[in-house]
């Protein structure tokens, strides 16, 4: 199993229940393993307004929000690269080196309480400005799943969305204004915090899935089946899990003084 995780290894010989760090030391001297890297440091502002945000939000009904967020996967995977466990005389695959990661594909999709909303391609090609993002949320948000909801189901659904140029922009919020999604129906959100956003966690599950082993793709379409058989995996317990940290999350953010949490 190249480029398997320590626990994909162990696992495939039927071994369970040993720890993470064991694993590692039987292993160390087989391959390894790069760290992620790191956020930006945080700055005070910037950790002011994170706890602001927590106090704002701590007794919403977190059922009620609809988290939302881009992802764009690569045909290589996340940064081209991959690393993993290699037993004793075995080589590592051979990878295509390919520039940008052979290109990807865009993908937006929300949740909310234990339902996906999405995924949905941004088709190739589209640059997400505040224009073309919100032709986006009509043609697949609103007309394919917003839009079937009940009217005590849209009186009550907080939107949120990160602060991205296209989403935060004066274009957009009349636009989604016109769609009935204003005021405290569209969630404040703080800087630098996608540690704060739930569906961050959906992107990672989905990766793992769709990169393991080193898998590459050879095109937009692969990597996109590839996403959606992944994402209707996910099944509701997993994204009622996710959805439901999100007390906790405040919490944290409230104990560190606005520093990132999970850290």
């Amino acid at each position: 199993m190249p480029l398997a995780t320590s626990l994909a290894i162990f696992q495939s010989r039927n071994i369970t229940g040993v720890p993470k760090s064991t694993r590692c030391a039987i292993l160390r001297d087989m391959a390894k393993v790069r760290k992620a890297e790191r956020p930006p440091p945080l700055n005070k502002t910037h950790k002011l307004k994170r706890q602001d945000w927590a106090k704002k939000y701590l007794k919403t009904d977190f059922s009620n929000v609809l988290w939302t967020d881009e992802m764009r996967v690569s045909l290589d995977g996340p940064d081209g690269w991959a690393r993993g466990w290699i037993g004793k005389g075995q080589r590592a695959p051979v990878r295509l080196r390919r520039q940008q990661g052979g290109g990807g594909v865009l993908v937006w999709a929300g949740i909310i309480k234990d339902e996906l909303v999405g995924p949905f391609w941004v088709e190739d090609g589209v640059k997400l400005n505040s224009q073309s993002y919100c032709q986006f949320l009509e043609d697949t948000f609103f007309k394919q799943w917003y839009r079937k909801k009940s009217a005590s189901f849209k009186k009550n659904m907080i939107f949120m969305q990160d602060n991205a140029p296209s989403h935060a922009s004066k274009y957009s919020t009349a636009w989604l204004t016109r769609k009935g999604i204003k005021e405290e129906k569209l969630m404040t959100w703080p800087p630098c915090s996608p540690d704060l956003n739930p569906i961050e966690n959906l992107w990672s599950i989905i990766k793992c899935e769709i990169y393991k082993e080193g898998k590459q793709y050879t095109s937009l379409n692969s990597v996109w089946e590839a996403v959606v058989a992944a994402a209707r995996n996910v099944d509701g317990e997993q994204i009622k899990t996710l959805t439901e940290s999100m007390d906790g999350r405040l919490l944290s953010v409230l104990a560190k003084k606005g520093g990132y949490i999970g850290r």
